[in-house]
C-alpha cells in the first residue's frame, strides 16, 4: 500500500503493537470495579417489572432496617434534589420528556429505576431490594415506534402528545417528480432491528466525596468523562470546578458509554450525602435493561430508477424507536446521522426523507457503533440490490452507474448540510471485486445452483462521516458538544514528552498511536512519549471519543501542538548556535545549521556571537560568573538539551518564555468521509435454513493508515458486530413490555465459530480538510457488514423468488422463506400436472 499523505516520519504507516496490551493480558489494568477505598459503600437500583405502570406507593421502612443496609433512597425522596437529565441534542421543535434519576410517578420501561438500596456490601444492597414493596397500577404499554405513533396510542409523556417527539425532514430535488418519470418504482419495508452494545466490561462507578476540600470525585466507565462532569455537576447543582471525572481502564462502549445515566448521578449524589465512598456496577442482566440500546428502525422506502439502471430519487418513510427517555445524542441518531446519509455513495439528484421520533415503553436508544449511518447504509444498499434485481442487472454495475464521480468531490447530497470531502469509490469497489474473483464467482454460482447447492454474493459499499465537526455546523443541528477536540503536548526537563488530550480510550489504543503521531512530529522515539487522557483533573478539557474523531480530530490537535513544540524549540536551539532560526534545521532529535554557508548566514551567525561575547563579558566584568552554555558540538545541539535549556538556562532569545508546553483547541474545518466495499459469500443450506460463510471481503479507505495493525483490529471487531447484528442479534419483547433477551442464554452474540476468516485491504484517499489527511475506521464494519451479508443471503435465496429477509437472518426465518416459496411454488406446478 503506498501512502500519501501529511504524516511523515518512521512511525506513521507502521504495524506498531499496542503498547497497553502487556497490562491488560498479564491481568494488571485498572478498571472501575477494581477501585474500592476504605469504607466503601455499595448502591444497588430496585427496578420496575413493568412496562408502564403508574407508582402507587413505595415502602422501604423493611430495607432501611436490615443489617448492613446504610440508605434508601426512593424517587420522590430525590425529585427536588436532583435535576431530571437532559438530552445533548435538541432539534428544533422537539418535544423533551423529564427524565428523573429515578422514577418517582410512573415507569416506562422495565428495568426504569424506583429506588437505591446503600449497603456496606454489595450483596446486602441487593438484597435488601427484595424489602422494597412498590404499588404498581400497570397501564398500557406501547413497544413499536409505528405502533407508539399511531393515533389512541398509550401516552408516555403528557408533554409528547402521541407519543412523536420530533419529525425530522430531509429533502432535495423533487422526488415525486422523479417518481412519476421513473422507469421502475421498486418499494421495501425494512426493520433495522434493536440490538444491545454489550461491551466486556458492563457499566461501573464510583464516587468519592472528601468534606474537608469539598471535593467530588467520580470514576465511571466512560467515552466523555469531561461531559459526565458538566452534566453531572448541573443535575446536582455542585460547583463543577470541585468535580473530577476520571475514566480508567474501559472495557469497551461501542457508544454505549458515551452518555450520562442516572446511576453517575445516583452514586454523586448519594457519596456527597452520605460522605463516604459509593460505587455501583452493574450486573450483565442489568446491562440488557439499563443501559442503552442501539437501532431499531422501521424504513420504509421507495426507489425511483429509469432501465439503465440509473437511480433518480429515493423517499423514505422511518419509525425510529427512542426508548421510554431522550438520551444524551439519542435525538440526532437518527435526524441528522441517519437522515442526511441516506444517499450514501450514490448521486441521487431527488431524495425526501421523513423520520419520526418515538417514544415508547423500552429501554432508551442511542449511539450504538456507527449510530445511523449502519441504518442510512443498510436502507440505500439494499435498495441497490432490489433495484438490479427488478432490472435484471448485476448489483456491482448498478452501484458502478449511480456512484458520486471522482471529480464531484467535495459533494453535497441534496438532502444534506454535509459535504463529503473526497472519494475515489470506484477502484475501491473494484479491489473488493478483484479479491474476491467476483466473475468467476458468479459463473461458479450457476453451476452450483444445477447441484441443488445456493451460493449467495453480497455487495455493500458504504460511506459515513468522521471526526465529526466544525462546532458551528453542529450547534445549528441542535448539538450542544463542541467539535473541537483539546490537546497538550509537554516536553519534561529530560526531553521526554507527556501528551494530554481531551478523547478518552476504552480499547481503541490511542496510547499507541497517538505516541505514533507524536514521536513522529517530534522526531523522538516512542518510548520518550506518554499519552495521558480520561482525567478531567489533568486533562482541562475534551469532548471524548465518538464517531471515529480520535484521529481526524484528537489526532490532529496533537499534531498541531507539536508542530508548535518544534518551533520553538527551534528558537531556542538557534539561540544556542548563535544562529537565525531560519538557518536551524530539525531532523531526529538533534538541532544543526542547515544550509547557512551563505554570506547572508554567516554574517548574521557572526553578529549574534559577538553580541553574546560582550553580554557574556560584561557580566562576568560585573557578577564574575560566567552565563549557562548550552552544549554545542560541532554546530549542532541534541533535543535533550534545547529541552534542559528551555527550563532551566535565563538566556532566552527575546520574547520567548521558558518551557516547552502547548495547547490547542483544533477545530476541524469539516468532517471526513471514509469509505468502502465489503463483498459477503455465503452458502445457505436449502433443507436446514443454515449460511455458511465462504469469503468475506473488506476493503476500505480511511485515507493514510496512522497503524495498520490497530486499523485491521478496528475492522475485524466491527465486522464481528455487522455480522451478529445481520445473523444473530435482536432485543425482543413480549406483549408486555418484558425482555425475553435479557441475558447471554437468549441473546445470541456472535462467537468465533460464528465468523469467517477476514480478508482486508485499503486503499488511500486522504482528506484534504486535516493537515494529516486521515479519516476513521472504527465504525466499517458495523456499517457495512449488515447490508453485505443480508445481500449474499437474498442473492442465494433468489432461485426461490425471495426478495428480502430482515435481519436477524436467523436460520428459521431462511429455512421458513424457502418453505412458503416452495408452497407457493406447488399449487402452480401440480395445477399444470
Amino acid at each position: 500500500m503506498t501512502q500519501t499523505h501529511g504524516g511523515t516520519g518512521r512511525y506513521f504507516g507502521q504495524e506498531v503493537k499496542r503498547r497497553e496490551d502487556l497490562r491488560h493480558l498479564t491481568g494488571r489494568g485498572r478498571f472501575t470495579d477494581d477501585l474500592s477505598p476504605a469504607g466503601t459503600l455499595h448502591a444497588a437500583v430496585l427496578r420496575s417489572p413493568h412496562a408502564h405502570a403508574r407508582i402507587g406507593s413505595v415502602e422501604a421502612e423493611a430495607a432501611r432496617k436490615m443489617p448492613g443496609v446504610v440508605a434508601v433512597f426512593t424517587g420522590a425522596d430525590l425529585k427536588d434534589r436532583v435535576a431530571p437529565l437532559p438530552p445533548s441534542w435538541l432539534l428544533p421543535g422537539m418535544s423533551v420528556p423529564e427524565h428523573p434519576a429515578l422514577a418517582y410517578e410512573t415507569v416506562r420501561f422495565v428495568g426504569d429505576g424506583v429506588a437505591v438500596v446503600v449497603a456496606e456490601n454489595r450483596y446486602a444492597a441487593r438484597d435488601a431490594l427484595d424489602l422494597i414493596q412498590v404499588g404498581y397500577e400497570p397501564l398500557p404499554a406501547v413497544l413499536g415506534a409505528e405502533e407508539a405513533a399511531k393515533p389512541g396510542a398509550s401516552e408516555l409523556h403528557k408533554n409528547v402528545p402521541g407519543n412523536v417527539a420530533f419529525v425530522f425532514p430531509a429533502r432535495g430535488g423533487n422526488y415525486k417528480r422523479a417518481a412519476k418519470k421513473a422507469d421502475v418504482l421498486v418499494r421495501q419495508r425494512l426493520v433495522n432491528q434493536r440490538v444491545v452494545p454489550n461491551a466486556l466490561e458492563t457499566r461501573t462507578v464510583l464516587a468519592e466525596y472528601d468534606p474537608g476540600t469539598e471535593h467530588l470525585t467520580v470514576h465511571t466507565s466512560t467515552q466523555g468523562p469531561h461531559n459526565i462532569k458538566r452534566l453531572t455537576a448541573g443535575i446536582l447543582r455542585f460547583p463543577e470546578h470541585r468535580l473530577r471525572v476520571v475514566a480508567p481502564d474501559v472495557g469497551g462502549g461501542f457508544g454505549s458509554k458515551l452518555h450520562l445515566y442516572p446511576e453517575e448521578v445516583l452514586c454523586a449524589f448519594l457519596a456527597r450525602e452520605l460522605e463516604r465512598p459509593v460505587k455501583w456496577t452493574e450486573s450483565r442482566s442489568e446491562s440488557f435493561l439499563a443501559t442503552n440500546h442501539g437501532r431499531d428502525h422501521v424504513q420504509n422506502v421507495e426507489v425511483a430508477a429509469n432501465r439503465d439502471g440509473t437511480i433518480t430519487g429515493v423517499k423514505a418513510t422511518v419509525y425510529a424507536n427512542l426508548g421510554a427517555y431522550l438520551s444524551g445524542m439519542g435525538p440526532g441518531v437518527p435526524s441528522v446521522n441517519f437522515a442526511m446519509m441516506v444517499s450514501g455513495t450514490y448521486r441521487i439528484s431527488n431524495i425526501d426523507v421523513k423520520v419520526y421520533g418515538v417514544l415508547t415503553n423500552t429501554p432508551r436508544v442511542d449511539t450504538y457503533r456507527g449510530a445511523g449511518r449502519p441504518e442510512a447504509t443498510y436502507l440505500i444498499e439494499r435498495a441497490v440490490d432490489l433495484v438490479a434485481r427488478k432490472l435484471v442487472m448485476d448489483p456491482a454495475e448498478v452501484r458502478r452507474k449511480n456512484f458520486i464521480p471522482k471529480d464531484a468531490f467535495p459533494y453535497k447530497a441534496p438532502n444534506s448540510a454535509f459535504a463529503y470531502d473526497s472519494g475515489d469509490y470506484g477502484p475501491n469497489l473494484e479491489k473488493a471485486l478483484e479479491m474476491v474473483g467476483y466473475a468467476d464467482l458468479r459463473q461458479r454460482q450457476q453451476e452450483l445452483r444445477q447441484e441443488g447447492r445456493y451460493l449467495g454474493i453480497g455487495i455493500a459499499s458504504y460511506t459515513e462521516f468522521t471526526g465529526i465537526g466544525p462546532g458551528w455546523v453542529l450547534n445549528m443541528a441542535g448539538f450542544e458538544y463542541g467539535g473541537w477536540e483539546y490537546a497538550r503536548v509537554v516536553v519534561h526537563p529530560t526531553g521526554a514528552v507527556t501528551i494530554y488530550t481531551g478523547s478518552a480510550d476504552h480499547g481503541q489504543g490511542h496510547a499507541t498511536s497517538y505516541a505514533q503521531i507524536a514521536a513522529d512530529a517530534l522526531g523522538l522515539s516512542m518510548e520518550d512519549v506518554e499519552v495521558v487522557e480520561g482525567d478531567t483533573a489533568r486533562v482541562q478539557f475534551g469532548n471524548g471519543t465518538f464517531n471515529s474523531r480520535s484521529m481526524p480530530v484528537g489526532g490532529v490537535a496533537i499534531k498541531i501542538c507539536c508542530d508548535k513544540i518544534v518551533a520553538k524549540a527551534r528558537r531556542i536551539a538557534a539561540h544556542a548556535l548563535n544562529a537565525r532560526k531560519a538557518d536551524v534545521v530539525y531532523d531526529e532529535g538533534e538541532f544543526r545549521m542547515g544550509d547557512a554557508s551563505g554570506a547572508l548566514g554567516k554574517a548574521a551567525r557572526t553578529a549574534l556571537k559577538t553580541r553574546r561575547t560582550i553580554v557574556g563579558t560584561a557580566v562576568r566584568a560585573v557578577s564574575g560568573l560566567d552565563l549557562p552554555r548550552a552544549e554545542t558540538s560541532g554546530g549542532a545541539v541534541s533535543w535533550a538539551e534545547v529541552a534542559r535549556l528551555a527550563h532551566f538556562v535565563s538566556d532566552y532569545p527575546s520574547g520567548l518564555e521558558p518551557g516547552l508546553d502547548e495547547k490547542t483547541f483544533y477545530q476541524p474545518r469539516g468532517m471526513t468521509f471514509p469509505f468502502g466495499t465489503y463483498v459477503a459469500v455465503v452458502e445457505v443450506d436449502a433443507g436446514t435454513g443454515g449460511i455458511s460463510f465462504e469469503r468475506f471481503v473488506a476493503v476500505d479507505d480511511c485515507g493514510p493508515v496512522i497503524n495498520p495493525l490497530l486499523a485491521r483490529g478496528q475492522v475485524h471487531g466491527g465486522i464481528a458486530q455487522g455480522i451478529g447484528q445481520a445473523l444473530l442479534e435482536g432485543a425482543e419483547y413480549d406483549e408486555a413490555g418484558r425482555p425475553v433477551t435479557d441475558s447471554f442464554w437468549n441473546y445470541a452474540m456472535p462467537r468465533a465459530g460464528h465468523l469467517p476468516r477476514f480478508e482486508t485491504a485499503h486503499t488511500v484517499t486522504p482528506s484534504p480538510v486535516n493537515p494529516l489527511g486521515v479519516k476513521g475506521i472504527g465504525e466499517a464494519g458495523t456499517i457495512a457488514a449488515p447490508p453485505a451479508v443480508v445481500n449474499a443471503v437474498v442473492d442465494a435465496l433468489s432461485p426461490f423468488g425471495v426478495t428480502h429477509l430482515d435481519m436477524p437472518v436467523t436460520p428459521e426465518k431462511v429455512w421458513r422463506a424457502i418453505k412458503d416459496a416452495r408452497r407457493e411454488e406447488a399449487p402452480k406446478n401440480g395445477g399444470g400436472a
